[in-house]
């Protein structure tokens, strides 16, 4: 079934396929990145515009 919707494209169909795969590879992605993300890295990063001084991140 994949073979023939593959065979029956046209050229412009390609293009957004390709670019709906990238679009949904780039989203899913930054998801698997935030949830990997340390629990303290996301606390000091929200908190930096409420902050005047500077703080190190452990």
């Amino acid at each position: 079934m994949f073979k023939q919707f593959v065979n029956t494209l046209q050229g412009d169909e390609v293009f957004m396929l390709i670019s709906l795969s990238i679009f949904f590879l780039f989203f899913i992605g930054a998801t698997i990145a935030l949830m990997k993300m340390k629990k303290n890295h996301l606390n000091y990063m929200s908190n930096i515009p409420l902050e005047d001084k500077t703080e190190t991140y452990n």
